[in-house]
């Protein structure tokens, strides 16, 4: 073992944060922190207070292990098994994309379009993990909802991470594509992280997003914007009107959505940007007739 000679959670610290620089990783201190707590079963508080003790042989054994599936560029949410995201925790495995925390712009988004205390249907498409609707419900307890998705795996996440939350009374998943999900009229509200990486950019993505989240929620057709399209196409003969599309979109695609969206007609376009700055979410109403 490579950490034989190590004695204190410190010293075991160390030489996590060592490995994983070595193996490319850029947030090494933070990730051996988050795998040292998880082998050991500590907090963060309670691994500060056992820095100086010495490391149980069972403790020791979990952490190597843990610590040599991420030198693979295994993504850490995979190891961990779950992951956070707008204040709940999700089961995270490699059945849908990792959720992540750009992604809270597009639900803040979204929330601001439902009034507290307003009844209405949304509809997630390409639900994956299930965390865009399971975010909105947490927050609007008056919501009802429905994850499409048409990957049997990734439902069948959608499902666990929405019962285990205590959603299972207002939001179901539609196995099967968007262009089948029946219930288009009905929806108040549609938010989407749809596949929007331009198909030749794939190879540039990191490991751990290009070896490990699903292929299919990733490429977005030769320019990215294929899953755009044929949204807006459904949304505008299928949504009722007054309704709202929501939409997570790529750094650099706000300009090229907004104009799918103009070109159909919708009205009220805007657009919010994530912490880093980046163009992230583009959203846009459904004209009255």
């Amino acid at each position: 073992m490579e950490v034989s000679c190590v004695q204190t959670y410190l010293d075991y610290l160390r030489d996590g944060v060592r490995r994983l620089r070595e193996a490319g990783i850029d947030e090494a201190s933070h990730e051996a922190r988050l795998i040292l707590m998880a082998a050991s079963g500590l907090s963060r508080t309670g691994l500060i207070s056992a820095e100086t003790e010495a490391v149980p042989e069972d403790v020791a054994g979990r952490f190597d292990e843990m610590l040599r599936e991420r030198q693979t560029r295994r993504p850490l949410q995979h190891i961990l098994g779950t992951t956070e995201f707008y204040g709940l925790e999700f089961i995270c495995d490699p059945r849908a994309l990792i959720p992540r925390p750009d992604s809270e712009v597009v639900v803040e988004a979204a929330l601001r379009l439902i009034p507290d205390g307003q009844a209405m249907i949304v509809a997630d498409l390409g639900t994956g993990s299930g965390c865009l609707l399971s975010a909105i419900l947490a927050n609007r307890p008056d919501v009802r909802g429905t994850g499409v998705e048409a990957s049997p795996d990734a439902a069948s996440l959608a499902r666990e991470n929405i019962s285990r939350l205590g959603l299972a009374g207002r939001a179901s998943v539609f196995e099967g594509s968007w262009a089948d999900w029946p219930d288009w009229e009905g929806a108040g509200l549609v938010i989407s992280n749809p596949p929007y990486i331009a198909s030749a950019e794939i190879g540039t993505l990191s490991p751990e997003v290009r070896l490990h989240d699903p292929m299919a929620a990733l490429d977005g057709g030769a320019d990215g914007l294929h899953a755009y399209r044929e949204i807006i196409s459904l949304a505008a003969a299928r949504l009722p009107p007054g309704a709202w599309l929501v939409f997570e979109i790529g750094h650099d695609q706000k300009e090229a959505v907004s104009g799918l969206l103009e070109a159909a007609d919708f009205a009220a376009i805007g657009s919010a940007r994530d912490l880093g700055g980046n163009d992230r979410a583009v959203w846009a109403q459904k004209r009255s007739i």
